[in-house]
């Protein structure tokens, strides 16, 4: 079996990455919701009128609907995630109040992890989420969150180690960096992140079991001693492992599954009335008054023809009559914000 500490060329980077991992293995329990309190929202009816885990899952897709929406990164949403069950787990909320807290908790993430010109308003997010509620209800919110979480919102998160284990890995093994597919280990924490059961994960743990299923799938030797390596430094024992290595199997084999509703198979829907959808309507399909287009000396007769016959077919396309059926709903598939990119599907399991 790899020894950590018998490394060559890559001794003081393996030292500083297992440093770095002693300081997350200290931190994580700081971050970790109150297992009372999720057990709590585990055993509450869907009719109470309370959050139960069918809303808090829901809001949880919300939440990366908007991160998928506004072209942020894995990283905003795992720790709006942490922010939501961090509060969930220690206040009694109704279910009327979620969905402004969800916004909050997004915005909260985006100010700690994305570039402060990529943050959306307040406004903005409000008119996109839907929530129903105002920018001061948004601020009341805010407030109320940051003093129970205390102002602290770095958290270490599953996807914190998860990065870290994957550097490990590739530090450590002869096989190259491309081996084990960081994007999908990510799409599958996605899946978790879903669930309320694995927020009573330890983020280590549920980081190392996607780990190691991978490794098993790819059937290599010398990453699986490697994973177990890791498991002895961050000693995680084996019962947990097995455990949770269940759950998480379990719910990638479901995700993996047709019937499952995917977050990034979902659309962002804004609701409207109907008069104001054929208003939208009528305007999105109103042909603008083109511009008159100079005729220069140096353009011969045949040219100036051409070009003539080129804007007609233009008007016609712009002219095209509006579909008959209005839709109340509008999609905000072809919405693409000046941001950074980002993939919209999950990379498949």
């Amino acid at each position: 079996m790899k020894d950590f500490s018998a490394q060559d060329n890559t001794s003081n980077d393996a030292f500083r990455l297992l440093k770095q991992l002693n300081v997350y293995l200290e931190q994580e329990c700081k971050y970790q919701p109150k297992e009372k309190g999720l057990d709590l929202i585990e055993s509450t009816a869907e009719n109470d009128n309370t959050i139960c885990p069918k809303s808090r899952n829901a809001k949880v897709e919300d939440l990366w609907s908007l991160t998928n929406f506004y072209g942020f990164g894995m990283e905003t949403f795992v720790l709006a995630v942490n922010i939501l069950d961090r509060f969930l787990a220690i206040m009694k909320v109704k279910p009327k109040h979620l969905s402004c807290i969800g916004v909050c908790c997004f915005q909260l993430a985006a100010r700690i992890v994305e570039e402060e010109c990529n943050i959306p308003s307040t406004n903005d997010v409000i008119r996109i989420s839907q929530c129903k509620c105002t920018v001061s209800d948004i601020k009341r919110m805010e407030k109320i969150i940051s003093e129970k979480l205390h102002f602290d919102f770095k958290a270490t998160t599953a996807l914190t180690f998860l990065h870290l284990y994957h550097t490990l890995v590739s530090c450590h093994s002869s096989e190259r960096k491309e081996v084990l597919n960081l994007d999908k280990l990510e799409a599958q924490l996605k899946a978790c992140n879903c669930r309320l059961i694995f927020s009573k994960a330890k983020p280590s743990v549920l980081a190392l079991c996607l780990l190691t299923l991978e490794v098993e799938t790819m059937k290599s030797l010398e990453l699986f001693e490697i994973a177990l390596c890791v498991q002895k430094h961050s000693k995680v024992r084996d019962t947990d492992m097995l455990y949770w290595r269940e759950l998480v199997s379990q719910c990638l084999a479901d995700y993996s599954s047709p019937e499952c509703s995917k977050p990034d198979h979902k659309k962002l829907v804004w609701i409207v009335s109907r008069r104001t959808a054929q208003n939208l309507h009528n305007s999105y399909y109103s042909v603008p008054e083109l511009p008159t287009i100079p005729e220069y000396e140096l353009m011969n007769e045949s040219e100036s023809e051409d070009s003539c016959e080129e804007m007609s077919s233009g008007e016609d396309s712009l002219s095209s009559s509006p579909p008959s059926d209005l839709e109340v709903s509008f999609f905000f598939d072809d919405y693409k914000p000046k941001l950074k990119r980002r993939s919209r599907h999950l990379y498949p399991l």
